[in-house]
């Protein structure tokens, strides 16, 4: 299925990376916008999604995921309480519809992001992070990929790094930014062939460190296998986040999200949606806009969105993150300050225009 030789994005690539309005998404201040949630942390949203890649409707109202936490302490401490929330939006309004899981569900401590489908006959599939270990006495950062539904049936984990191609992300001791991936998973049915494949956020072997990739997996009899990387960060960025196709007039566009203190050398490029486009899901794949940036935060406001997701019909979602402190990486600021600079709900919808390898940004009309 792949030739077995990813598209490497190096170092010059990023050369080519400019900042304009074409790639700039518009400064918004995260602190203003109404909440979803109100008592909770929403981030890394993604919508329950039909077999064709359409967002579900039920009862007239589409369906959504989230991760979510209580909005208390550091904002940044919410990523070792995360749960799978579901959501019903109907317009501009949105619904909580509680936990997609019942307490002590996942095999993990915490439920980290992922993707979910809605079958023909009205199941749905979840496909999520499970981050550490239930019952685990403080958070660790394995991370197993697991296939779960919205009822009561088990959760299993359904695929496993390597420990050859993909690094095993085992870490007992970490911090998110600062570990190996084997997460994310997103699934993606082939139009080409309607083969059904996850895409993975992953890590391999690069030197004494790591680098980020994106890994692929194919499902054959039930079972899902590793395949060779679509994307190899070559040593310019530890984690490509939240990897996703969308096929556009016959192009395969993979989009994925990686944040400014995550390259080599921190800073190196923005925080941003980054993206590759090829002929066929195995690539060949060329970096969009020459330097594979598609969406960035606006120097101004460099933390000002994140994990952002590319909808088929080109609208893309985001969570807001950070309001600017001068510069400051607010990650590492005092609970209280970074706190009162934090959103922690949707960011406002962008669109998206795909020429070939040329995209532009704008802000969605509707949504």
């Amino acid at each position: 299925m792949n030739s077995g030789r990813p598209a490497l994005w190096t170092s010059r690539h990023l050369d080519r990376l400019i900042e304009t309005p074409a790639t700039t998404a518009p400064v918004f201040d995260p602190t203003a916008l109404p909440r979803i949630l109100p008592d909770h942390d929403l981030w890394d949203l993604w919508p329950v999604q039909e077999e064709d890649g359409s967002t579900s409707l039920i009862d007239g109202h589409e369906m959504w995921m989230a991760l979510s936490a209580p909005a208390l302490g550091h904002p940044e401490g919410r990523h070792d309480q995360a749960r799978i929330r579901l959501l019903a939006r109907n317009g501009d309004r949105w619904k909580d519809l509680g936990n997609a899981f019942a307490d002590g569900a996942s095999p993990g401590s915490r439920e980290w992001s992922g993707s979910a489908i809605r079958r023909p006959g009205g199941t749905v599939s979840v496909y999520y992070t499970a981050a550490g270990r239930r019952g685990e006495a403080r958070p660790t950062f394995r991370q197993s990929v697991i296939e779960a539904r919205l009822d009561d049936a088990p959760h299993r984990e359904i695929l496993r790094s390597d420990g050859r191609t993909y690094l095993p992300a085992e870490e007992v001791d970490g911090s998110p930014g600062n570990i190996r991936a084997f997460r994310d998973p997103g699934w993606f049915r082939d139009p080409a062939d309607g083969r059904d494949h996850l895409l993975i956020a992953a890590s391999t072997a690069w030197g004494d460190r790591f680098t980020g990739a994106i890994a692929v997996a194919g499902r054959r009899a039930g079972a899902w296998s590793l395949l060779p990387p679509l994307i190899v960060a070559e040593g310019v960025n530890r984690e490509l986040e939240r990897p996703h196709v969308v096929v556009h007039r016959s192009w395969y566009y993979l989009f994925f999200s990686t944040q400014r203190h995550s390259f080599h050398p921190a800073d190196r490029a923005p925080t941003g949606l980054y993206g590759f486009a090829a002929p066929g899901l195995t690539g060949p794949y060329e970096p969009l806009n020459g330097s594979g940036l598609v969406i960035q935060n606006p120097a101004a406001e460099p933390d000002q969105a994140y994990a952002w997701l590319v909808l088929p019909d080109l609208h893309v979602a985001g969570f807001a993150n950070y309001r600017s402190r001068q510069g400051g990486d607010l990650r590492h600021a005092e609970a209280t300050e970074a706190r009162a600079h934090f959103g922690g709900t949707i960011a406002p919808m962008l669109k998206l225009t795909l020429n070939g390898t040329t995209t532009s940004v704008a802000p969605a009309q509707e949504f």
